[in-house]
């Protein structure tokens, strides 16, 4: 048990569920748990699976985007889902999942909040490291600044990153900043991944500039195209990328960009395009991920819950975590059983 360690980048959740009422067959809301930042220092680690941080940024997006408004957006819609998995029947509530709030925001200074940032995922791999973490964003500037919070803990560690993504996110920092479009280029010129500890499974047709194709090779950067993956199948590409990242690395961090939907079924992403995955390929995706014993975090990334259409976007992001999940519960039972 740890004791005592205050956690001053993060305050709690805006939003949070009375669990007080829960059912033998619960829904989501009424199995994560709360808990407050102020607490943590209280808590027998030892007893959680996982951890939820909401990363409510979004002042670093090149698209106009609310996606700051996510977190909170899939805790109101976990009330939709039960535990239950039938497609693997699983049931993630033998889980101990604790939502532990959000980390706190600059209302100006954006080089702050991603400070914060990084100094969240240090103090839980620092405090908890056992404790998977799973990261709402937020844009996907979040990704450079939770692989650097891991790498600052873990600095013998090899990383790798499995990215589901439209597009390469390898633009100039000299002529973005951290933005949302420079997260695997900051990892990479920053020394903290190497170009070849990256697979990018989803670029496809208009939306990547021919001079990031140009800088993901020179860098050794290994990507499948949707329409290369298709061919295989989402989650066999997956997994071979799995299977080949953990011959290298020690550590694999899975980054959900939900702009890797087809604009049909990712309307609440702001930079939806047409010719994306299908959310029943993502479901698989990630699902695979979850079930890798490298894979020890993962976040979701750029989805402003203000462009969404019926909360569908949003739900299929709690459908994307609990997938995930499932993945996760079928490799702590593998490892349990042996």
């Amino acid at each position: 048990m740890q004791h005592g360690y205050p956690y001053p980048q993060l305050k709690p959740p805006a939003f949070s569920w009375d669990r007080s009422t829960g059912s033998e067959e619960p829904k989501v809301h009424e199995w994560i748990e709360t808990l407050r930042p102020d607490e943590a220092g209280e808590t027998d680690w030892d007893h959680y699976d996982a951890v939820i941080l909401g990363v409510p940024l979004s002042r670093s997006s090149i698209s106009a985007s609310a996606a700051s408004e996510n977190p909170d957006a899939l805790r109101r819609t976990w009330k939709y889902f039960t535990t239950y998995n039938l497609d693997y029947d699983e049931d993630l509530s033998e889980l101990r999942v604790v939502d532990l709030g959000d980390v706190r925001q600059h209302v100006t200074d954006i080089e702050a909040c991603h400070s914060h940032i990084r100094q969240a995922m240090a103090s839980m791999q620092t405090h908890h490291p056992q404790v998977l973490p799973i990261v709402m964003g937020g844009d996907h500037s979040i990704t450079a600044m939770l692989v650097k919070g891991w790498k600052d803990v873990h600095r013998d560690e090899r990383i790798g990153i499995l990215q589901l993504d439209t597009h390469f996110d390898l633009r100039d920092l000299a002529d973005n900043g951290p933005s949302n479009g420079t997260p695997i280029r900051n990892l990479i010129e920053s020394g903290v991944i190497r170009g070849e500890d990256v697979h990018n499974i989803g670029p496809h047709g208009f939306f990547n500039a021919r001079s990031l194709k140009a800088y993901a090779d020179k860098v050794k950067l290994n990507y499948t195209t949707l329409k290369q993956a298709r061919k295989r199948g989402v989650e066999a590409t997956v997994r071979e990328a799995l299977e080949q990242l953990s011959t290298k690395v020690d550590t694999i961090y899975l980054t959900v960009d939900m702009d890797v939907l087809d604009i049909s079924y990712g309307p609440g992403v702001p930079a939806s395009t047409p010719g994306g995955m299908r959310s029943d390929e993502l479901f698989d995706a990630v699902y695979a991920a979850g079930a890798h014993p490298k894979v020890k975090a993962m976040d979701i990334v750029c989805l402003d819950p203000y462009k969404d259409r019926g909360e569908a976007t949003v739900k299929t992001a709690v459908h994307t975590m609990l997938s995930f999940l499932t993945g996760f519960k079928q490799r702590k039972n593998t490892f349990t059983s042996r």
